[in-house]
């Protein structure tokens, strides 16, 4: 009598993996066009709300850090009960959440909004990683990694030029509006194509064990390292990001929001370099591919020092390009490395993106002192040390005998 087949997941090829990939892919384009609604914007935040520069990462800053706050809960609850009841519980509390922020009145009100969108966006990258790896097949998950987080990248880039060129033309409040719409439109398509968790077990309740399950995750050396390495890698990018703008405003570009937005059509190489890095890893290892993409990020940084249009646009690009090599293979690891070493995979993925977003809030927030001090040579020189950081624990990992998953 034959035995059954083994259910490995949804394999590459199949209706239902096509249905999970398109689906988290919107979901991962709704996550980043709200997450980063602001930061198109922020020269005209200056000027609305009369606040300076530095103040104006706030709005992204504090996102992002009500989000990394709340992926800490999130992915315990997930644990106890499903991954897509979370997703789309998410993704329609953050699309209100950003249609309030573009009626807010003042200042503080707008603040306080921007941090309970991060707080609402945090159920979908809380479950995203650890739902690939219970539901698709084995051998696709780096590539699907690489596939969601090409979403996300796609989504920073939709985002920033959709609410730069809405802001030139009706101003900042229409601007958000849109962002919130578009994030609607994407949860529809989560709603209608993401199968439910099939593979899902639910993890044990009470306090002893999620106390077990976080003293793993945080004992780990790899997972520490692949968690330092999100944190810092996006410090740097979200560094550049939150700046660029007023770069492009001043001399000698003297670029109007819908133009210096422009810059963020370098996206797409995002997507495309997570996607080909996931299935490099699948095919080369992690440990070999992690190092480059960060070293060419540190490339990017250099190059942008250039007081030339094209040239900087080349330095933004290979930059883009190094970041998303780097976290669409950390994000796939960090579960894939949970999983081998019997640590919940959704609590590994929180504290990654807690530290990811702690980087971005931290960092984000020294961009602004940085541009005070010392303009544009000032935050490549703090993005280029946070990137540095992280080639040497790329490469660390690269020679850890430790690391079970390669």
């Amino acid at each position: 009598m034959e035995r059954p087949a083994v259910d490995e997941g949804y394999d590459a090829g199949t209706a239902e993996y096509r249905r999970v990939v398109v689906a988290l892919f919107a979901a991962g384009i709704a996550t980043f066009a709200l997450l980063y609604s602001t930061q198109a914007v922020l020269p005209d935040l200056a000027t609305a709300f009369g606040v300076s520069a530095a103040a104006t990462t706030l709005t992204v800053s504090l996102t992002t850090a009500g989000l990394g706050l709340a992926l800490l809960v999130a992915g315990p609850v997930s644990d106890r009960t499903g991954r897509t009841r979370l997703v789309h519980l998410s993704l329609g509390a953050a699309s209100v959440v950003a249609l309030l922020g573009a009626l807010a009145p003042t200042w503080p009100v707008l603040l306080t909004l921007r941090t309970l969108e991060g707080v609402a966006l945090a159920g979908l990258p809380a479950v995203a990683t650890a739902y690939l790896r219970e539901e698709l097949h084995p051998r696709t998950h780096a590539r699907a990694a690489g596939l969601y987080i090409g979403g996300t990248a796609l989504g920073g880039m939709t985002g920033r030029l959709l609410t730069g060129a809405v802001a030139e033309a009706a101003g900042w409040r229409w601007a958000l509006a849109s962002s919130a719409l578009l994030a609607a439109l994407c949860a529809v398509v989560v709603w209608l194509l993401l199968p439910a968790s099939r593979r899902f077990e639910a993890a044990p309740t009470g306090a002893r064990a999620t106390w077990t399950m976080t003293v793993r995750a945080l004992s780990d050396p790899a997972l520490l390292k692949l968690y330092a390495v999100g944190g810092l890698a996006m410090g740097a990018l979200v560094a550049v990001f939150n700046t660029i703008g007023f770069r492009l405003e001043a001399a000698p570009f003297h670029l109007g929001l819908g133009a210096a937005s422009l810059v963020f059509l370098t996206y797409p190489l995002g997507s495309l370099s997570s996607a080909l890095s996931g299935r490099a890893a699948d095919r080369w290892g992690r440990r070999a591919v992690l190092p480059l993409g960060a070293l060419v990020a540190v490339a990017g940084l250099a190059v942008s020092l250039v007081d030339s249009l094209p040239v900087l646009v080349v330095g933004i690009a290979l930059l883009v390009t190094g970041f998303f090599v780097v976290h669409g293979v950390a994000s796939g690891w960090v579960p894939a490395r949970a999983h081998a070493g019997a640590v919940s995979t959704a609590q590994a993925a929180s504290f990654y993106l807690f530290t990811y977003y702690a980087g971005s809030s931290v960092f984000g927030s020294l961009a602004g002192t940085a541009w005070s001090l010392g303009a544009w040579p000032a935050v490549v020189g703090l993005a280029t040390v946070l990137m540095l950081v992280t080639v040497a624990l790329a490469v660390s990992l690269k020679h850890s005998a430790s690391l079970l998953a390669r």
